[in-house]
């Protein structure tokens, strides 16, 4: 698995691997500025091009503690086609994390900020929202995901990304909670 896991990093990280140590802070008030502050760069960056631009990931969700990197989604119409958004955003300050099929990764130099950039229709933006308005809402599953994240800060980690895959179990038990609760919304 792992050698599947490090061909695949390989194949879609620009600059490789990175051995980071994972640090877990508690909710910073200042993150939600953070991310109004960064949107409108995203936004002034592809102008017309940003369809939407979201915040999402744990410094999204007041109250639970996170790795202290901000989180921000961006749809466009088709992520594949980068010449409507890639260079304006380099030259906005990102730089090109990852490249894979349907998704490219975009961080700031100080790596404290991803840009996550999806096409509007891909499947994995309504989930990246329903786990963030979950947790918002669902006291047990924070807690449950903030005590797995910090457990598992604890390890060594050749890459972040490992820390993500381990997280997955957790994650989706949660977005699975996270849809059948945003389906009831849906229906009210």
């Amino acid at each position: 698995m792992k050698r599947e896991s490090n061909e695949h990093l390989d194949a879609v990280l620009i600059g490789g691997r990175e051995e980071r140590s994972i640090i877990i802070v508690d909710y910073d008030k200042g993150w939600p500025r953070r991310f109004d502050s960064l949107a409108l760069r995203v936004k002034g960056a592809i102008p017309g091009k940003a369809l939407s631009v979201v915040h999402i990931g744990s410094t999204a969700v007041p109250g639970l503690a996170a790795k202290p990197i901000i989180d921000i989604l961006l749809t466009v119409q088709d992520v594949e086609d980068e010449a409507g958004f890639l260079v304006p955003l380099e030259n906005a300050g990102f730089v090109l994390r990852v490249r894979e099929p349907g998704h490219r990764m975009l961080r700031t130099p100080s790596r404290d900020v991803h840009l996550h950039i999806f096409s509007a229709k891909d499947a994995a933006v309504p989930n990246y929202v329903a786990f963030r308005d979950w947790l918002r809402v669902d006291e047990a599953d924070r807690a449950l995901y903030a005590t797995t994240k910090k457990k598992l800060a604890e390890q060594r980690w050749d890459d972040m990304n490992y820390y993500a895959e381990a997280k997955s179990d957790v994650v989706s038990m949660i977005l699975s909670r996270a849809r059948t609760w945003r389906g009831q919304q849906s229906d009210s």
